[in-house]
């Protein structure tokens, strides 16, 4: 939902430990990490993002246009 941001944030943190939902892989339109109340989580998502490939440029944002989730392609 364009425009819920903050929304999509409070649901992702409050999202139990054990909880399988793939939080990491939600950036800001800028294509950045996103900082985070509790500091160093913002550290452990680019971790988890390199490890699955995505490369960060030296400015730590990703290419959206190469990252970006298309859901016509995911159908």
């Amino acid at each position: 939902m364009p425009g819920h941001a903050r929304q999509v944030g409070y649901a992702l943190h409050n999202l139990p430990d054990d909880c399988n939902v793939p939080w990491h892989r939600v950036i800001n339109a800028r294509g950045e990490v996103s900082r985070r109340a509790e500091p160093g989580y913002e550290f452990i998502q680019r971790d988890m993002l390199e490890s699955e490939g995505v490369v960060f440029d030296e400015d730590g944002r990703v290419d959206m246009a190469r990252y970006r989730w298309q859901p016509q392609a995911a159908e």
